[in-house]
């Protein structure tokens, strides 16, 4: 068993507060609908991960509800942006909590974050709830925390969601 302290001294030269807030600023732009600066935080190997029916489902071989790499989330971006995203007109008012944050060291430098949230929705008077656990894998840089990977795990990934052509 690791103590504390050990486990702490193995974690990169990034404190508690500075990840916190790094995740409360990524659902505050989400839910602003900052496109631009979300993309911002991503890194160039990225990888946005929603995955269906199962929390380990082998994304090469069912269907994910989302599963994209930088470039893909760029498209998706453009979509929300353009106005070519029809269900999101009007689009969708959002507020998210982020909470149970835990925090591990993991393979060059890098840190794995595990949080829970829960996030509202409401569009044309319907409010819906979405839940669930949040895995971000984060890699300090000149600019301070980048996205490498961010997995959601949806609490209802194995049931019927309407619209989600927001970011979740």
């Amino acid at each position: 068993m690791t103590s504390d302290t050990t486990q702490r001294s193995r974690l990169p030269a990034v404190d508690r507060h500075q990840i916190e807030n790094f995740l409360y600023r990524e659902a505050r732009l989400m839910d602003e609908h900052a496109y631009d600066e979300w993309l911002a935080l991503w890194a160039e190997d990225a990888l946005y991960w929603v995955p269906s029916n199962d929390d380990d489902m082998d994304p090469s071989q069912q269907v994910a509800i989302i599963y994209d790499q930088l470039h893909q989330l760029r498209d998706r971006i453009d979509r929300l942006k353009g106005g070519a995203a029809y269900s999101q007109d009007p689009r969708s008012r959002l507020r998210r909590v982020v909470s149970n944050i835990e925090i591990e060291a993991a393979d060059n430098g890098e840190v794995l974050v595990y949080s829970n949230f829960n996030l509202t929705e409401l569009r044309r008077s319907k409010q819906d709830t979405f839940a669930g656990r949040t895995i971000h894998r984060l890699r300090p840089d000149a600019d301070g925390l980048k996205m490498v990977s961010k997995k959601v795990l949806l609490v209802n990934n194995d049931e019927v969601i309407d619209n989600l052509t927001f970011l979740i």
